[in-house]
């Protein structure tokens, strides 16, 4: 089945720093904490910062199992 653009406008593909503190529930200092030592990858437009919801997936997996 092939997506369509409202599909993916549903589905949001980079979060905000502010949408993933809302997530997990983690302050803002400790998400760009995070992002600055690597272990949550960032996508770095201009002078925004974005995660993407799948590494942000990957990242909670990895810490739950």
């Amino acid at each position: 089945m092939r997506s369509t653009l409202n599909d993916v406008r549903r589905e949001v593909m980079l979060l905000t720093v502010p949408q993933v503190q809302q997530t997990t529930n983690l302050s803002r200092t400790t998400v760009y904490s995070l992002i600055r030592s690597g272990e949550l990858p960032a996508v770095r437009i201009g002078r925004s910062v974005r995660i993407p919801r799948t590494a942000l997936e990957a990242w909670i997996e990895q810490r739950t199992r």
